[in-house]
This record gives structure tokens, C-alpha cells and sequence, in this order.
């Protein structure tokens, strides 16, 4: 039963680091262990458009593009700090995948650490102090290092965009410890230096909740949580709770504000996420009955996992009932251990509250399942398994827990392999979700590119069958027609596209490529000035309108073309390598050789850009270095 108002004791001393800080090693050594064998993996689905395509990451200096992400419903979108931090990536090694990947894992590894120091101190809490307080550093160590290397966590540390989900995962957790730290009572004799240390926790826990809110929805149920865990582990009701911490209760609900700012700015993240988009609140919310029982399923038995479950609905109460039954049945347990076991009720609850907001009834269209949402909640699980083993088997507690950890981390490691290119990753996603068409379309792709031609039009055939009013994926089967050297298919295709969705700036530039390819030029600049009168940001739009004006003799037209793509992205090879055609045209050498060398010296393989140096050079008569080559 919850404790009357006022009969907190003050917490127990926390262990001293002798112990704590070689656990806090080890579980570090093992997120890198584990995830080693991912750092070269290439960008693969949901990373193209938030970091390939996204242009407001190439120049860190123009902080104001980089605080304002594409509200195009990118992963990026309404995620200040989420993009910040890939251009932080960019700025530090171009589009080379190793330092995002690198980041991800960081960024896990400092969760885990702060999962471990929650787990410990609650261990501590005056409710559990007498079961675990002896034995709480083991257990906290116990649940972090099962959390850190569970597969179920995976796609959130390899696809590099779901660092929105490690982000807003190490904020949410270090507001917790945040909060556990100001809630504690100070030791007799320590009134003064706690009053100022437990300020110094409250100010933690109130900006992990604001950073928080720049990273993820998610974050939005910290104040709930937090006011749950108060009631539960410190103050013993929701009365004394808010009597206590009244002040910071209300800040942390606050952060509500600036996070409903963001959420509206990004106009329903791009149109993916909310209401009156085409799909039913009924329908989602069946769905979701399904999807919180095969999370359930995986944290116990992480198999099979699966990239992307597509946005499959399910067809009516009768397909879900018995899993609805099971949701119904915990739901209520949850809320009747609240009451007489508030710690195994606590739990139900972080499980339950953390997924409200993307796995309940507000409609996510594009992903209605998705592992990277256990994230934070796995924890309860793996705490309530931790927690289980310690009470019965008390030392040989230890060993079952690193024998799961071998077991789980071997498991990771094999995952891990099959995202080592997009076409594995893509194979594996079809294998398992073949009625996934998404799945088809992007296995489709992949194919294409590796030169596979008859296998990708087989896949995209299927992917368009089942959805054949998708745009994009008529686009991705005109580039695969286009590459089978089937022109007027491509064309078909790409005009397909343009009926279902008018304006896509995309077929308009891949429909220009194709009459380019084909000598028809004034059709071709007729398109890519469409692709970019619908989207001015278009890159490549804007370098093969220039090629095209170039062509035509239209230099000065050109010019400013590769002008306005370098505004967009100046660390792009192609748009200096054909600016410095223009320029070479226009007789403009030095200015030439100068793009030419910052081609080289952003792609040093790039041959033709050396080539045309070597012939500027000759032109210019010089035998030493040109501009902007080393």
C-alpha cells in the first residue's frame, strides 16, 4: 500500500565509486563491443531524406537553417537539436557515415550509464531499500547492461535518424536521475550543501526536459512519469508529492509549451502524424493492440526483427480481439498494482505511458509499427526480469544475468550484419514482410542500383501492385525502367507519378534527366524548371538545369543556377565541378580552376574535375598548384 504523506526516511547513502565506476566501464566497453561491427554500415531508409537529402545540415555556420529543420515529415522535422547534431556530424566528416554512427553509439552508451545510475538509486528509494538497497549497484548494473545490448535496441543505434529516439531516451532518463537526486533528503549536518546541490539536480531535470523536447515527442510524458514516481518512491501520495515539489512539477509541465510550438510549426510533422490523414482513429488503435503485444513478444524473444512493418492497418476487431483482451488485462493490472504493489505498478505504467504517444489512438501513417519505440520502454521489462532474479536466486543471480547478456549481445551483434549494406538489410525486410510494399519498393531500388535489373522491375512490379495510386513508387520504378534502358516506360512511369501527385518535384527532375539523356533539351529544361519552381531546394535540380542553360549557350543563366545550388550546398562536388564548367566556358579560368580544386578537394577521386584543372592550368600557363587544391 502507498505510504501516508511524510513518511519518506532520508535515502541511504549511495555506494562510493570503488565499485560504481568500474560497472559504469564495463558497460561502456560493451555498447562499443557490441556495436563495433556497425560503424561502416551506409545510410539506409529513413537516414536518406533526414541527413542525404536534407540540406539544411551542410553549413553549420547558418545556425538558423540548422535549428530549422524540413517540415517534410522527415525524421528531422520539428527536431532542432536532432538536426543540430548532424550537422555537428557533417561538419566533422562530410557524408561519411562512420562519425553519425559513431555519435549513435555514444549516445547509447551515455543512456545505459544513465539508466544505471536511475536504476541504483531508486534501488535505494525508502520503498525498495530493504529488498534491493544491499544489493543495488548489482542489480542496476544487471538491468543496464541487458538494456544496452538487447537486439530490440538495434535499429534505434544503427539507423542513424533514429538517434531521435537515443536523444530524447539519455534526456528522459537523466531527468529522472535528475529528479531522484533533488528529491533526496540531505544528511543530518548537510542542510546548506544539499540545498544547493539539490537546486543544482532540479536545474539538470528541467533542461533534460526542455532538450528533451527539442529531440522527440516522446519526451511530452516525463512530467507524468515524474510526478508517478514521486507518489511511488519519495513522498509516499500525489498529495505530499505536490505539496513537496509543487514548483517543480509545474516547470517541468511547462515544457509542454515549447514542445506544442514545435509539434504546430511542423505542421503535423509533414502531414504523417495526426488526425483527418486518412486513416481512422479505430483502425490505428486496433493496430496498435497488435503492435504492443509483438513489442512484448520481442523483448522476450527478440525474433524476428524487422526494419520497417510498412503502414498496414489491422482489418477489424476480430483480427486483434485476443491481443486486446491481453492489453485490456494488463491495463488493469497496471492500475491495481499502483495501488497495492506501486513499484511493479510503476513499472506497467513506464511501459504503457512512454508508448501513449505514438502507439495509441493518434495516427503515425507512415510507420504503424516500429521497434525503435521499445527503446525506453524495454527498460521496465528488462527491470522487472532483473529485479525478479535477484529476490529468488539472490548470488546466482549474477551469473543468469551475464549469461543473458552473452546470449542477447551475440544476438545484437548477428543483427547488426545485416544492416552492412542497403540491399541486405532491404532482402532481409522483404524475406520477413513480404506484403510489406514499401519494403518491395526499396528492395526494388537497391537491386536496380547494383546493376540487377530483372529481379529490381520484378519487386517493383509487386510493390505497385499492391499500391498502385503511391507515387513514389511509380518514381522508383521509372528510374529502374530508365536504367533497363526502357525510355518510353520510364516516361510512362514518371508522368504516372506526376498525375497522382502534381507538383512532385521529383519526377519533374527525373523526367528532365530522361529527355536529357535523349537529346531532347528544351523539353528537358522545361522540367527542371518545374522541379525547381515546386522546390526551390532541389540540388539536383538546380545542377542539371545549369548543365542544361550551359548547354544551350545560356551561360550567364547557368551560372547563377550553380550559384543558387553552392547556397545550398557548398560542400558539393558536382555543383563546383559544373560550375567550373560554366565558368571555364564563360573564359572566367582562375575562377574555374578554383571549383575545380574544391571538387578535388571534396572528392579526391573525382578524375574529370582533375582533368579539366590540368586543362585550366595549361590554359593559364602554370606549373604549381592551382586555388583550392593542396
Amino acid at each position: 500500500m502507498p505510504r501516508s504523506p511524510g513518511s519518506a526516511a532520508p535515502s541511504t547513502p549511495a555506494p562510493t565509486g570503488d565499485r560504481i565506476l568500474p560497472l559504469a566501464a564495463v558497460l561502456v566497453l560493451a555498447v562499443f563491443a557490441v556495436y563495433a561491427n556497425t560503424l561502416s554500415a551506409p545510410f539506409v531508409f529513413d537516414d536518406i531524406p533526414a541527413i542525404e537529402e536534407n540540406l539544411t545540415i551542410r553549413d553549420l555556420g547558418n545556425l538558423r537553417a540548422v535549428f530549422s529543420p524540413p517540415a517534410d515529415g522527415s525524421s528531422a522535422t520539428n527536431r532542432p537539436l536532432v538536426n543540430l547534431t548532424l550537422a555537428l556530424n557533417h561538419a566533422a566528416g562530410g557524408m561519411n557515415p562512420f562519425g553519425y554512427r559513431l555519435t549513435n553509439v555514444a549516445l547509447h552508451a551515455l543512456a545505459t550509464l544513465a539508466l544505471f545510475g536511475l536504476v541504483r538509486r531508486t534501488c535505494l528509494s525508502p520503498l525498495l531499500r530493504l529488498r534491493f538497497g544491499s544489493v543495488a549497484p548489482s542489480v542496476a548494473f544487471g538491468t543496464a547492461l541487458l538494456w544496452a545490448v538487447h537486439p530490440l535496441q538495434t535499429e534505434t543505434v544503427i539507423c542513424v535518424i533514429q538517434r531521435t529516439e537515443g536523444l530524447v531516451g539519455l534526456f528522459y532518463l537523466l531527468a529522472c536521475y535528475g529528479f531522484v537526486r533533488a528529491a533526496e533528503e540531505p544528511a543530518p549536518g548537510e542542510v546548506q550543501t544539499g540545498a544547493t546541490a539539490r537546486a543544482g539536480w532540479m536545474a539538470l531535470t528541467v533542461a533534460s526536459g526542455l532538450l528533451g523536447v527539442a529531440s522527440k515527442e516522446v519526451i511530452a510524458t516525463v512530467p507524468v512519469l515524474l510526478l508517478l514516481y514521486d507518489r511511488t518512491f519519495v513522498a509516499g501520495t500525489f498529495r505530499e508529492a505536490w505539496r513537496r515539489r509543487r514548483r517543480l512539477h509545474l516547470t517541468l509541465a511547462a515544457t509542454w509549451l515549447p514542445l506544442a510550438w514545435l509539434i504546430l510549426s511542423g505542421g503535423r510533422r509533414g502531414g504523417t502524424v495526426g488526425f483527418g490523414l486518412g486513416m481512422s482513429v479505430w483502425e490505428y488503435a486496433l493496430t496498435q493492440c497488435e503492435a504492443l503485444v509483438r513489442y512484448l513478444g520481442l523483448s522476450v524473444w527478440p525474433h524476428p526483427l524487422v526494419l520497417d512493418y510498412g503502414g498496414s492497418l489491422a482489418g477489424g476487431l476480430g483480427e486483434v480481439w485476443l491481443q486486446a483482451v491481453l492489453l485490456l488485462a494488463l491495463l488493469g493490472a497496471t492500475a491495481v498494482a499502483l495501488r497495492c504493489r506501486p513499484a511493479a505498478g510503476f513499472l506497467g505504467a513506464w511501459f504503457f505511458v512512454i508508448l501513449a504517444p505514438s502507439s495509441s489512438f493518434i495516427p503515425l501513417t507512415t510507420q504503424t509499427m516500429a521497434e525503435h519505440r521499445m527503446y525506453l520502454p524495454l527498460a521496465a521489462i528488462v527491470v522487472a526480469v532483473v529485479g525478479g532474479l535477484w529476490l529468488r536466486l539472490r548470488r546466482g543471480a549474477g551469473a543468469v544475468v551475464l549469461a543473458l547478456a552473452v546470449g542477447l549481445g551475440a544476438l545484437s551483434m548477428r543483427r547488426n550484419a545485416d544492416y552492412h549494406s542497403a540491399l541486405a538489410i532491404w532482402t532481409d525486410t522483404v524475406a520477413k514482410q513480404p506484403l510489406n510494399p514499401r519494403a518491395r519498393d526499396n528492395l526494388s531500388v537497391q537491386l536496380s542500383l547494383a546493376g540487377r535489373i530483372s529481379e529490381a522491375l520484378f519487386h517493383g512490379k509487386v510493390a505497385l501492385a499492391f499500391v498502385p495510386t503511391d507515387p513514389m513508387a511509380h518514381l522508383n520504378f521509372g528510374n529502374t525502367c530508365a536504367r533497363a534502358g526502357l525510355v518510353e516506360e520510364a516516361k510512362t512511369e514518371y508522368e504516372t507519378a506526376l498525375r497522382l501527385k502534381p507538383g512532385y518535384a521529383d519526377a519533374h527532375y527525373n523526367l528532365g534527366n530522361l529527355f536529357a539523356g535523349t537529346g531532347r533539351m528544351a523539353e528537358a529544361l522545361a522540367q527542371f524548371e518545374a522541379a525547381v519552381r515546386f522546390n526551390p531546394r532541389h540540388l539536383g535540380a538546380r545542377v542539371n538545369l545549369g548543365n542544361v542553360l550551359e548547354s544551350m549557350g545560356r551561360l550567364g543563366e547557368a551560372i547563377g543556377q550553380f550559384e543558387a545550388a553552392l547556397r545550398l550546398a557548398p560542400d558539393n562536388p558536382e555543383a563546383h565541378y559544373n560550375f567550373g564548367n560554366a565558368l571555364l566556358e564563360s573564359g572566367r579560368l582562375p575562377e574555374a580552376a578554383a571549383h575545380y580544386g574544391e571538387a578535388l578537394r571534396l572528392r579526391p577521386t573525382y578524375e574529370k574535375a582533375r582533368t579539366n584543372l590540368d586543362r585550366v592550368r595549361a590554359l593559364l600557363g602554370r606549373t604549381g598548384a592551382a586555388p583550392g587544391v593542396p
